[in-house]
C-alpha cells in the first residue's frame, strides 16, 4: 500500500495545488483571529470541499480555539486534518460485502462517461490480485462499445465474462451470470451496468428487475451497488450521488479520476452529505491504479505540507 500511497500523492497533486493557501496559513505563523478563519473558510470552499464542510470545521476549529485546545495556526491547521478524518466513516464499513453461501454478487451502477466500465476491470483486478475468483457480467447492453471494452478487460485479467448480443436484456445477462458463477464456484460476480440517469425511468426500472433477478438466483444478491462517480466533475458528482441514492440502493461509493482534478475535496463534500462509505479510489488509467479508500491516507496526501504542522 506504500506504492499506493505514492500514487495518490502524485494523483493528488492538482487538489493539493488548492489548498495552498492553507498551507501558507502555517507558513506565515499567521495570528488566529477573524480574518484568520475567514481565510481557512475560504480556502476550505475553493477547493471543493464543499460549503457545508467548510463551514462545520472552521466552526469546530474556532470552538476548541476558544477552549484553549488549540492556539497557533499550525496546531488550528493540524487539528483540522484530524477532524475530516474523523469525520469519515470507519475503514471497517468500507470493506466490500461478502456473501458466505455462494458467490457475491456486485453491481456497478452510474451515468455514462464516470469511468464506470473501466472501474468494473479495476476491481476485477483488485479481487483477483487478493485470491479470489471473479466472472464479470456485461449487463450494459445498450452501449454498444460497453461490451467489447469489457471483454478485451476480462481477457487482459484473465477472467470469464458473460456477454449476450448488443440491446439484449441486461436481466438475462445477470441471469446467466449468477448461474455461470454458481456452476463454477466463484467468488464474485461484478455487474456492468448501463449508465442510468434517475429521470429515465426505464432504466431504474431495467436496474430493478436486474436485483429481483440476481436476488432469486443468488440469495441476498445484489450483496454490494457500487454508485462510481467522476471526481473531475466536482459539486455535479455530489448531485449524482444524491440522485442515485435516493433509489438504487447504493452501498458504497467509488471515486474516479482524482489523479485528474483538482476538486479531490468533493471526496469530503460527498462523505458528509451522503454518509456512504467510500469504498475504492481510482488515481490513474491502470488497473492498479485502484485501491480502498483510506480515509488517513487520503488527508495526508491532500494536506501533505501539514504533516509536520
Amino acid at each position: 500500500m506504500a506504492g499506493f500511497l505514492s500514487k495518490l500523492k502524485a494523483g493528488l497533486q492538482k487538489t493539493a495545488s488548492i489548498f495552498t493557501p492553507v498551507s501558507d496559513l502555517i507558513k506565515g505563523e499567521r495570528k488566529v483571529d477573524e480574518s484568520f478563519w475567514e481565510d481557512l473558510e475560504e480556502a476550505l470552499i475553493v477547493s471543493d470541499i464543499g460549503p457545508a464542510v467548510a463551514i462545520e470545521m472552521v466552526e469546530k476549529l474556532r470552538l476548541m480555539h476558544e477552549d484553549g485546545a488549540v492556539t497557533s495556526s499550525p496546531e488550528v491547521l493540524s487539528a483540522l486534518k484530524k477532524l475530516l478524518v474523523m469525520g469519515i466513516p470507519s475503514v471497517y464499513e468500507m470493506k466490500l460485502g461478502k456473501n458466505e453461501n455462494g458467490p457475491t454478487v456486485i453491481l456497478m451502477v452510474g451515468v455514462n462517461g464516470t469511468g464506470k466500465t473501466t472501474t468494473t476491470a479495476k476491481l476485477a483486478r483488485f479481487i483477483v490480485d487478493n485470491g479470489k475468483s471473479v466472472l464479470l457480467a456485461a449487463a450494459d447492453t445498450f452501449r454498444a462499445a460497453a461490451g467489447e471494452q469489457l471483454d478485451i478487460w476480462a481477457n487482459r485479467i484473465g477472467v470469464d465474462i458473460v456477454r449476450h448480443a448488443d440491446g439484449a436484456d441486461p436481466a438475462a445477462v445477470v441471469f446467466d451470470a449468477c448461474e455461470a458463477a454458481i456452476a463454477r464456484n466463484v467468488d464474485y460476480v461484478i455487474v456492468d451496468t448501463a449508465g442510468r440517469i434517475h429521470t429515465k425511468d426505464n432504466l431504474m426500472q431495467q436496474l430493478e428487475k436486474i436485483y429481483r433477478i440476481a436476488g432469486k438466483k443468488i440469495e441476498g444478491a445484489p450483496h454490494e451497488v457500487l454508485l462510481v462517480l467522476d471526481a473531475t466533475t466536482g459539486q455535479n458528482a455530489l448531485s449524482q450521488a444524491q440522485k442515485f441514492t435516493g433509489g438504487a440502493n447504493v452501498t458504497g461509493l467509488v471515486l474516479t479520476k482524482l489523479d485528474g482534478t483538482a476538486k479531490g475535496g468533493i471526496v469530503l463534500a460527498i462523505n458528509r452529505e451522503i454518509r456512504l462509505p467510500i469504498k475504492f479510489i481510482g488515481t490513474g488509467e491502470k488497473e492498479v491504479d485502484f485501491a480502498p479508500f483510506d480515509p488517513e491516507e487520503f488527508c495526508e496526501a491532500l494536506f501533505e505540507d501539514l504533516a509536520e504542522a
